[in-house]
């Protein structure tokens, strides 16, 4: 990525722009990054800011829903959102001249939307029916088990969709009152990448954006990881579980080390995890480790589907397996974890939406654009030392053991922190 393609602007009231110029494709992707998400809501509330994300597309004081998604697709372009722990995004991809529709789409809905009651109902029935398809699905709502055993009793454990009993009853004016609240200028990224200018990008932001009120005292509850044991007796299949420790914050100097040994750990089929769970003793179809960062914490983990009889054997082995992480890698695994992650980094590259999203969450975490010469650069320099501090600091917290489905042969957590502990 030349760094003469990117561009870099601050409206009057904090809106943050930053673009990336491709000049070799005929697309262009754009949206706007909010700094809150679920983390940002209150207890009573949760799930608002997912369901505002909803609510954003059902209609604005001159577009009706089905407008929005008219207008749209009517030039071949596509619209989406998404809500995290951390930020919301809305977001488009379009062809090179329809840029100034989808910027004006996106400023309206995030400026002028209605919340009509009777969409409000029709999209709270829609939540549920996603939360229901969550839970009918083991292996993603594993991992909202886990962050909440993680964090439990905090804003960072909760689950982003809320829980039904909250969403059954929340009003349209907390979903309101939550935009109200929390979406400031300043706490706002606009990004794009593709076949742009810059300087029209700003204009139309200018023109768009600079109404939107500037600033919004949000307020962030610290992430304080706790671990410990949960565990759902399911009639399914598979086990499915998650074994865990805290992990790096975002800005950490290691983080990039955390995610190495990650990718090296369970990145893949050449995996140490894979290699010995899966093919050496078959005791699992899908097995992967995770490295996720937040601003003030972060998670390491390892995500496993196995059956009933092999649940015994299996949770000993990863066990083992992650004790033996305080031993470090040899070079040859490191060299592959790391050409993994840089191709994998370089190859996304080639997608627009890839490098939009890229630049906003970096503008959003670290006030600078994204440079993937720097991020190789840190991949590189990670060596056995590094790896050393991101073991030792996975140690200093209690694991987290979640496990969802026929668990019974599963030992207790006491064994299991022996276990680890060596």
């Amino acid at each position: 990525m030349a760094k003469d393609n990117v561009g870099l602007a601050t409206l009057s009231n904090g809106l943050r722009i930053v673009t990336d110029r491709i000049d070799t494709v005929a697309t262009v992707s754009l949206g706007l990054w909010v700094d809150v998400g679920t983390r940002h809501e209150p207890a009573a509330v949760n799930g608002v800011a997912h369901f505002l994300e909803h609510m954003a597309f059902k209609g604005t004081k001159r577009r009706t829903a089905l407008a929005i998604a008219e207008e749209i697709e009517a030039v071949g372009g596509h619209l989406n959102a998404y809500t995290s722990r951390e930020s919301t995004a809305y977001y488009a991809k379009v062809l090179k001249e329809d840029v100034g529709l989808a910027l004006d789409i996106l400023a309206d809905i995030l400026q002028h939307s209605t919340f009509e009651p009777a969409e409000l109902e029709r999209e709270r029935t829609v939540i549920l029916q996603e939360i229901g398809q969550a839970n009918d699905t083991p292996d993603d709502i594993i991992f909202d088990y886990f962050q909440e055993r993680a964090f439990p009793d905090q804003a960072m454990g909760r689950p982003v969709l809320g829980r039904p009993d909250i969403i059954k009853k929340l009003s349209r004016k907390s979903v309101v009152s939550y935009l109200e609240n929390h979406y400031g200028a300043s706490r706002m990224v606009l990004s794009a990448a593709g076949n742009l200018d810059h300087d029209r990008i700003v204009d139309m932001a200018e023109t768009l954006l600079s109404g939107m009120p500037a600033e919004r005292a949000v307020s962030t509850e610290p992430a304080r990881y706790v671990g410990g044991d949960l565990r759902e007796d399911r009639d399914l299949e598979q086990l499915h579980l998650v074994l865990g420790f805290p992990g790096l914050p975002l800005c950490d100097p290691d983080y990039y080390a955390g995610a190495v040994l990650s990718t090296a750990f369970g990145g893949g089929m050449s995996s140490r995890l894979f290699q010995e769970v899966r093919e050496k003793r078959g005791l699992v179809y899908a097995i992967s480790s995770f490295s996720h960062g937040y601003r003030d914490g972060g998670l390491f983990g390892v995500y496993a589907g196995t059956g009933e009889d092999e649940a015994a054997e299996l949770l000993p082995v990863l066990c083992d397996e992650t004790a033996k992480l305080a031993d470090g890698f040899k070079e040859v695994e490191l060299a592959r974890a790391k050409a993994q992650m840089k191709a994998g980094l370089l190859m996304s590259l080639e997608s627009t939406s890839a490098r939009c999203e890229q630049m906003a969450q970096y503008m959003l975490i670290y006030g600078r654009p994204f440079d993937p010469d720097d991020i190789v650069r840190r991949i590189d320099a990670v060596d056995d030392a590094a790896i050393a501090r991101v073991v030792a600091s996975w140690r200093s917290g209690p694991p987290t053991l979640v496990a969802l489905g026929p668990g019974g042969k599963l030992d207790d957590f006491a064994r299991l922190e022996a276990r680890l502990a060596g």
